[in-house]
């Protein structure tokens, strides 16, 4: 998912991120099945994405709103070493 994070706001990210994991942890006690797999913040676009593994775009959602990060938009993104040949 795709979020806002200013140039600078390193400290954000960190906070972010705990909140992203926590959620996530959350929502599989519940059985859901999410993981927070990592964020990557592109300063010079002040753009942060945050990616979840999920069985559902609408688990990765979830998480997000628990963890109020507020995103512009959720997609499903498919890893390069995850493609079928």
């Amino acid at each position: 998912m795709e979020t806002y994070l200013a140039r600078g706001d390193a400290g954000a990210r960190s906070a972010r991120d705990r909140r992203a994991r926590s959620a996530a942890e959350e929502l599989t006690r519940e059985g859901a099945r999410v993981r927070f797999a990592g964020s990557i913040h592109v300063p010079e676009d002040e753009i942060c994405f945050f990616t979840f593994e999920a069985a559902t775009s609408r688990d990765a959602a979830l998480a997000a709103q628990l963890a109020d990060l507020e995103p512009f938009r959720v997609v499903r993104a498919i890893s390069s070493g995850k493609e079928s040949p």
